[in-house]
């Protein structure tokens, strides 16, 4: 009887063990760890947003339904950061002077033909005050990027203006339309960006257009600011065209990511999701639609604020993200950018801008206007000793110019492969 219950013991130990293990193989398994990083990046919502919307698929070729969430998070929920002291401040202390000055110069152009736009989700309502909208994360998401923890990051190198080399460039599969100024302190800058829905040929590619703060030397060390709009299909699963944040401090290595995918930028605007799709977009011959965007340094508390359009301060960048910026910014840059993954050996289509070249001049190249930086004394400043740069004229070009309307502008893009790029 004793050997019976011993041996029944053994086998329920035995068969303890096996379930012990076999729970932290199921924990360590990778559908285990996508729900564990899904349950990080959505947290317990106020309010869920549904949105469908037709939309045209371009990588497939054809039209089909869109369904995404967006969730309104408390402000404080909705910030990553456990361990940092900070004070969460939810409005600027001070805008850069000059920003209103005229019509021509406010962040909210209105002039014949060019249009503002809001985000696809405000069709399906608003988040309450208090608040931020955060894109929700889906299954799908997670699983097209090449690990969990590349997930919502950059995994190239930033375009080095220090040393050009364009055979190192092409190499790096990113090709690029872009001006630029350097040489200064820089402590913010302003631009209105016409929007456009360009074509992708790859999934693994995208078209961007944004400007970038950058800091410090290129490489490692390297701390940057962007924002902008962004075709994306391997962040977002889809081609529409979507406002985006980015930033790192040591040249997209560790740290920094899109959006909200990872502590960094404090959103205090219930009004706009990072990462939000951006309807409608300008037509060819047609409605042009633009957005504004200004980055600027709060001098005394060291964040960097963003604002949308003329109403919507979005949030900030605190300044112990940063090394070089938490002075100030050495580069800034503004154009398009896109990735030439060089499928079957020749040039990609993928767009950039409006997909046509910059000579083709308004209603059909898409353009960036009325572009200034923040100087030390926190005024709006025109540019003064421009550089513009791209790879390939023949596959994307930009034309820069200055005149009373526009202040300084310049058009930009192209489609990629053609009869000159092949």
């Amino acid at each position: 009887m004793a050997a019976a219950r011993g041996g029944l013991a053994l086998v329920l130990a035995a068969a303890a063990v096996c379930a012990l293990w076999a729970a932290a193989a199921e924990a360590r398994s990778p559908a285990a760890r996508v729900h564990r990083h899904l349950k990080r990046l959505n947290k317990p919502a106020v309010k869920s947003i549904e949105v469908a919307a037709v939309v045209q698929t371009n990588v497939l070729q054809k039209s089909g339904f869109f369904y995404g969430s967006f969730e309104c998070f408390a402000v404080l929920l909705s910030q990553n950061f456990s361990t940092s002291p900070y004070l969460l401040e939810m409005r600027p202390a001070y805008h850069p002077e000059g920003l209103y000055d005229d019509a021509r110069r406010s962040v909210s152009s209105s002039s014949a033909g060019e249009k503002q736009m809001l985000q696809l989700w405000h069709q399906n309502g608003r988040c309450p005050e208090g608040t931020v909208p955060i894109r929700r994360t889906k299954k799908d998401d997670l699983l097209r990027a090449s690990s969990l923890r590349q997930y919502g990051r950059k995994w190239h190198p930033t375009l080095n203006l220090m040393s050009i080399d364009p055979n190192m460039l092409n190499e790096s599969g990113h090709q690029h339309a872009i001006a630029f100024v350097d040489g200064d302190k820089y402590y913010g800058t302003k631009a209105t960006i016409n929007v456009w829905e360009p074509k992708i040929q790859q999934p693994n590619e995208f078209s961007l257009s944004q400007l970038w703060i950058l800091g410090g030397s290129f490489g490692d060390g390297l701390n940057s600011i962007e924002a902008g709009w962004q075709v994306s299909p391997y962040l977002y699963g889809d081609n529409n065209t979507r406002l985006f944040t980015y930033w790192t401090s040591d040249g997209y290595q560790a740290t920094g990511c899109y959006n909200l995918f990872c502590s960094g930028f404090i959103q205090t605007s219930s009004e706009i999701a990072m990462g939000a799709s951006i309807f409608p977009v300008s037509n060819y011959g047609g409605s042009q639609y633009e957005i504004s965007i200004l980055i600027w340094k709060d001098a005394k508390e060291g964040k960097w604020w963003m604002q949308f359009g003329r109403d919507y301060v979005l949030g900030y960048w605190p300044s112990f993200l940063f090394s070089y910026l938490a002075d100030s910014a050495s580069t800034i840059q503004w154009g398009g950018e896109v990735v030439n993954s060089e499928p079957d050996g020749a040039h990609t289509s993928t767009q950039m801008g409006s997909g046509h070249f910059p000579e083709e001049g308004f209603g059909k190249a898409s353009y960036f206007k009325n572009i200034q930086v923040v100087d030390s004394s926190n005024q709006l400043k025109e540019l003064r000793d421009v550089t513009t740069f791209t790879e390939q004229p023949s596959c994307y070009d930009m034309q820069y110019d200055n005149n009373g309307d526009w202040g300084s502008y310049f058009y930009y893009g192209g489609p990629g492969k053609n009869s000159n790029c092949p």
